[in-house]
Order: C-alpha cells, then structure tokens, then sequence
C-alpha cells in the first residue's frame, strides 16, 4: 500500500518540502516569502488494493445463484456509495472474493464492516425468507500489488471454476500461507 500525504505544520498551513540553503541563512527565522508561497501537495494519494474474502456463517451454503446474482452488485454499490472501488466481487455459495481499491481514509475494517454489514442487512430486507443470512466475524484481507490486479480480477471471476477442485479452507489457508500470515488452526475457523 502506497499512501502519499501533504505535510501541514501546526496551524495547518501547507509546509515546505525542499531545503533553500539561502532561505535557511537569511535574517528571516522562516525564510524567505517566496519558500512560504510554496504550495505542499494539496491532496492525499493513495493505492491500496486489497483481496478481501470472508465467508458465510459457519461457512454454510447460504450464497445460492440467484442470490450472488443480486448480493454481488449490492456490494459493488456499498462500495461506490462509500468511496472505495470493487473491481471484482465473486464467489461460492458460502464465501465471497473482493478486489477492492480503498481511499487514503479508509481503514481495512472499516471497509470490510461496511461491505459485510450493509449486505447483510440489504439481504434480511430484501428476502424475508432470509433472515437467518449471516456472514462470518473474521476476514482476510491481502495486499495486492498494481501488477497483479488483472491475474486478481481473473482469479475472482473463476472462483466457480476453481472452487471445483480446492476447497475454501484450503484455499484460505494457502493465502495465509502466501502472505506469511501467522495464524492458528483453532482460531481460524471461528
């Protein structure tokens, strides 16, 4: 994740990025008015893409193709309605994969939390029939560099395909694994 801020000194002001020798030896404890003018980079850039993949309670095939038909867009828009991107949103019948790109001001919980929360409830609202729908407490989320977005998009797009031989389980642990995640068996699995 590559995240590039203005600096802005107490009184928020923008501050200077580079040395003048000159200004430094002047008479002037801060330079001179030219170094002040110098506007600091007035704006927050940020890439942060992140794999992201959380499961259905107790990882039970709650996720039915008509519901992924409907629930899978819904996230996309959670996702534009809070100033992150989905570029890809897939998966089974008891997990979900996103590749989402993130703002400088959102954190990996808070994103997570509103994608999971807000699809949750949009799925009791829309489908009284399932309210029992629940997604798991945990999730894994997995940097992924500006080169590898479109292998990610693919990966996330053939999640049924994929899914055909590769467990969830196996396929959770294996990007632990990849991303040196520490983790404990006992733990995972909620």
């Amino acid at each position: 994740m590559l995240c590039v801020s203005p600096v802005r000194t107490i009184d928020n002001s923008p501050g200077i990025h580079s040395w003048d020798q000159n200004a430094a030896l002047s008479d002037s404890p801060v330079g001179t008015v030219e170094n002040q003018r110098r506007p600091a980079m007035p704006h927050s850039y940020c890439s942060a893409f992140l794999h992201c993949v959380f499961s259905t309670k107790d990882r039970r095939n709650s996720i039915a193709p008509d519901l992924r038909e409907r629930v899978f867009p819904y996230i996309g828009g959670i996702a534009r309605e809070n100033d992150m991107k989905a570029l890809a949103v897939g998966g089974t019948a008891d997990h979900v994969h996103l590749l989402l790109s993130l703002p400088a001001t959102m954190a990996v919980a808070k994103a997570v939390q509103l994608v999971k929360g807000g699809s949750s409830k949009w799925v009791h609202d829309t489908f009284p029939s399932r309210r029992d729908f629940e997604w798991q407490e945990g999730y894994g989320a997995f940097s992924v560099s500006i080169s590898h977005v479109s292998k990610t998009i693919a990966y996330i797009n053939a999640q049924e395909k994929h899914h055909k031989k590769t467990t969830f389980q196996e396929e959770f642990r294996a990007f632990l694994k990849k991303h040196a995640i520490e983790y404990d068996e006992r733990y995972v699995w909620g």
